[in-house]
This record gives C-alpha cells, structure tokens and sequence, in this order.
C-alpha cells in the first residue's frame, strides 16, 4: 500500500499537491478506467479563483480535454455538477455547459443522474436549491457497466408474474433492482459522519456507486479536483488505484490521512445503501396543530 505525491502506475493512491493539468501530465494515455470530479463552481470559495465565466469554461475545457486523453476506451467521465451563480441571483445550470464541451470531444452521455438531498442554504428570493447533477459519459459503445454490484433492494421483492408462460414465476431480479437516475443521498453539513475542513466536499457513497459500477478491482479512479480525497478514499476502498490533485495542500493532507485510514478499515464514513431516515421507537411522530385541522366542526383543507 502506497501513497505517493507524484504519480506512480501501481501505487495504491496519488495525491498530488499542485494544478490539476500536472498531474494529468503525468499519467499516461488510457490510463484511467473513471475519471470522476466535482470542480469548483466559480462561486469565490477560498479553495479557488473567481474567474470570468467564459475563462472558467475554458479552465473546464483544458481539465476535460486531458481527461479524455488518459481515460481508457472503455471508460467513464462522471462530471458531478450543480449551479453557477451571479451576483443579482440568476443562476447558470453548469451541466448545460460540461455537455457542450464534452460532446466537443466525441464522449457520449449515457445518464444525467440527480443527486438529491434535503438539506443546504435556505433562498428568499427562489426556491432552494436540493439537488445537483452527475453527467456520465463514455468514449464509446463497448463500456465497463457492473450493474449487479450497484442494485438496491426491490420495492416488491415476492411480486409474481399472473399470467402467461411465466405465471407463478417471480418478477423482479433477486438481486435486487437497477437502482436508477435519483439517488438520495445525504450532502455533508457540519454534523455529518466524515465532515472535514472542506466546505463542500463529495460523500463517498456517492461516488462509491460509481466506482462499483463502472470499474473493476485494480482500475485506476482520477479525480482532478481531488480537495480531501473523498473520490480517492471510495477507490481504495474497493480494491481500486486512485490519482488524485488539488492546490490546497492542507487538503492533500487531510486526503492522505483518510486514504490511510480508508486502506484499514478505520475511516469513518457513512455506509454505502443506508436509509436516509428510520425512525426509532423513540422518535416523536409529526402531528398538524389541531388548530390547523378543525374550523367549526369540519376539517379545513390546508390548500384551500
């Protein structure tokens, strides 16, 4: 098991200290079987620049060009994306924009997967934003696609066929059923599990469906845009490579510290197909006011 700082075909994990256009320098063409990012949004956080709109898509353009080059033919690019937005409020969705420039280089999208959670900031003057968006694109027809070791449990797993030559016979995959272009999963906020100093950072599992799907044991994960190595600690963790860089060295530090403890079995983190919510004997059950329910001896619509 090795970590190293500048990049190495069979080490175990790189996390390069430095622009992220080094480092792809570095790795070989059709070396990677994912590439797999979330790239600042060109919001002004203090772990980029705020740039010009059209040089922060040409910045975007440069990063996937080289990621196109090192990514095998069989490969994947899962763009994780949400909004770009301006002073006075108008938003700029930033998959529209990753598209254009990935059908420039010949990628095919296979899925845009939602991203949903329930919680982030609160607007006032439009609707708050609860999801952000995945785009996977291959380089062509014949791709790694593991679906079996992504499936969730089925909604109606004794559900039979009622009638023809199939009758009696059970419907659904018994290992489960494709798990869709949906998912929710929690986003880290200050109370989650493997909260970091990163402001905005991935949650493994969700980059962890990814690695399982579109990959096998060996293969080498990139993430350009790596900040605390969540990306990296997904790949290590199921018997993947990882390459990864950021310009941050205190967030190299703490990606090197978690793919440690990733490589042992002692990060903590939350697991990959836990229910966002269960409640427990104990949990208290929302009830309307009754003020809310009864006006005069009849049940008041609350959308009336």
């Amino acid at each position: 098991m090795e970590i190293t700082g500048a990049y190495r075909p069979r080490a175990t994990a790189t996390l390069y200290t430095g622009d992220r256009l080094e480092l792809l320098r570095q790795i070989p063409d059709g070396a990677a079987r994912l590439v797999i990012t979330s790239p600042p949004y060109n919001m002004g956080k203090k772990y980029e620049k705020h740039l010009d709109f059209k040089e922060y898509l040409y910045h975007q353009s440069e990063t996937i060009r080289e990621c196109v080059r090192v990514l095998a033919s069989n490969g994947s690019l899962c763009w994780q994306v949400g909004n770009h937005v301006v002073d006075h409020g108008e938003i700029f969705p930033l998959d529209i924009f990753v598209y254009d420039i990935c059908k420039r280089f010949g990628l095919k999208l296979r899925n845009r997967i939602v991203w949903y959670f329930e919680h982030g900031l609160h607007c006032k003057r439009r609707l708050s934003g609860r999801y952000e968006t995945v785009l996977w694109f291959t380089k062509c027809d014949q791709y790694v696609f593991n679906l079996d070791a992504v499936r969730i449990p089925q909604k109606y797993p004794g559900k039979k066929y009622f009638k023809g030559k199939k009758a009696g016979q059970y419907s659904c995959n018994p290992l489960g059923k494709n798990p869709g272009d949906v998912w929710q999963i929690p986003n880290v906020k200050h109370n989650h599990v493997e909260k970091t100093v990163h402001p905005c950072q991935f949650p493994i599992e969700l980059v962890e469906r990814l690695v399982l799907a579109l990959t096998n044991k060996n293969d080498l994960v990139l993430d350009p845009y790596v900040g605390v190595g969540s990306a990296a600690c997904a790949a290590v963790i199921h018997g993947r490579r990882a390459a990864g860089s950021d310009t941050t060295a205190e967030y190299i530090s703490v990606a090197c510290e978690r793919v440690k403890l990733a490589l042992t079995g002692k990060l903590r983190r939350r697991p990959l197909g836990r229910p966002v919510y269960q409640p427990g004997p104990k949990d208290r059950i929302a009830r309307r006011p009754e003020h809310w329910a009864v006006e005069a001896g009849r049940e008041v619509s609350l959308f009336a």
